[in-house]
């Protein structure tokens, strides 16, 4: 394939933010940038069932958050990148990121162009420990017009046409590019009540020359209250797999489900689901984050996920925000199949002026059904943040990891201690 490295690099990424940053003196919105430097000692810092050893990782970062006012052209920039040094060389020194962009401009009545980027470490496979051994960089780029036409007062027909294209920085890894078309009409039933049915159809070419065909069809709908937003979508879709001269399909139920709701003033609850055909090229894991795709198959996956929250706020200022999600990835060539569920539960809590404590848990329970085997991980942290002035912070955490198995090179037992700085420039 030709070089099509649209923002792969962080330097590249740091480069948007610059212009963002640039751009933003003539916005009513200004852009937000933070640097950070922190420090973290770990008694097991490459998460290994033997031969512990102990390490202290030095991390300076820069995180950015910028939106457009609304207009013609409309963009947002959110995300960060860093650069880790480890003191006794456990991994050699890397960059780190997690960046998104997303832009849209009216060329004429009707027509818009949309360009998308999404730039992230993500993981090789769930039954290994998050750590840099264990990741690999992941740039998934997309861009196409799209065309309103507004039929009637209360119909309206869209159709859209999207390049995308998947890269990873691993060789090992196989990148794809993919062409989607769509074409959706939908019926505005009320002032808050619409539906409709779309058709998508889409091909993705592995760089080995395997390609994955999928068409779906669906219908949706979404309701909005004073209080709650609900949108729905169930279909059919059909997947296509060609690699080698071997030839594979599937079909099957596909669809989506998210529900925000606003219980009272200091209590918001959420809930959001889906269900696709799809394959590890696609942007499944960055819109459900917990799934991890094992980066070794290559073919298509059916791939069940949910997520349900509450955040609560309480009157004397502190904060507790719960999350509960579950997923379930079956690889249709090969039969693999992963299973996921867990939980994640973060407390902030004003302890003095310009203090706050912190605590935080999480745990998630794993089963892989091509050992047999079952996992379980535990995260538990607790800190401290001081506000020294209006646009520093100074934090500390300390922490334990630990993940025991039906495996015993997949156990680790690690504990942390953290301190670091946030500072706003702007």
């Amino acid at each position: 394939m030709a070089d099509r490295h649209i923002f792969l690099s962080p330097a590249r990424m740091l480069a948007v933010i610059v212009l963002a940053g640039a751009s933003s003196a003539l916005q009513a919105e200004p852009i937000q940038i933070n640097g950070t430097l922190d420090t973290r000692f770990s008694d097991n810092a490459a998460k290994t069932h033997v031969n512990e050893q102990s390490d202290l990782e030095t991390r300076v970062g820069l995180k950015v958050d910028y939106a457009t006012d609304p207009g013609r052209c409309n963009a947002s920039l959110g995300g960060g990148l860093a650069y880790s040094y480890w003191l006794d060389d456990t991994f050699d020194p890397e960059e780190s990121v997690d960046l998104g962009f997303d832009g849209s401009c009216q060329l004429a009545q009707g027509l818009y162009w949309d360009l998308s980027d999404d730039l992230r470490d993500v993981r090789r496979t769930s039954q290994g420990p998050d750590t840099p051994d264990n990741r690999v960089r992941k740039n998934l780029f997309s861009t196409g017009p799209r065309y309103i036409l507004q039929l009637t007062r209360t119909d309206q027909l869209q159709l859209s046409a999207r390049y995308q294209n998947t890269e990873f920085d691993d060789a090992a890894q196989e990148d794809s590019e993919r062409v989607i078309g769509s074409a959706a009409w939908n019926h505005l039933f009320s002032s808050t009540l619409s539906g409709g049915v779309s058709l998508t159809t889409d091909r993705a070419e592995l760089d080995t020359g395997t390609e994955i065909d999928r068409n779906t069809v669906s219908i949706q709908a979404s309701q909005a209250w004073s209080t709650t937003q609900l949108s729905a979508s169930a279909g059919i879709s059909e997947i296509k797999t060609q690699s080698g001269g071997f030839d594979s399909k599937s079909d099957g139920f596909v669809g989506s489900l998210s529900l925000d709701r606003q219980i009272n003033p200091s209590t918001d609850f959420f809930i959001s689901a889906s269900r696709e055909l799809t394959d590890q090229t696609s942007d499944f894991d960055i819109r459900f984050g917990e799934v991890v795709f094992n980066l070794q198959q290559t073919t298509a996956v059916e791939v069940t996920a949910i997520r349900s929250g509450v955040d609560k706020r309480f009157s004397n200022g502190s904060q507790v925000n719960v999350v509960v999600d579950a997923s379930r990835q079956d690889y249709l060539a090969t039969a693999e199949q992963e299973e996921r569920i867990g939980t994640d539960i973060r407390y902030i809590r004003p302890i003095a002026p310009q203090w706050e404590a912190t605590a935080g848990l999480g745990y998630a329970y794993l089963t892989y059904e091509i050992d047999n085997s079952d996992d379980s991980v535990v995260e538990a942290d607790l800190g401290v943040n001081y506000q020294a002035s209006r646009k520093l912070i100074i934090n500390g955490r300390i922490g334990h990891n630990q993940r025991n198995s039906d495996v015993a090179n997949r156990e680790y037992d690690e504990y942390w201690i953290l301190v670091g700085i946030d500072y706003r420039f702007r």
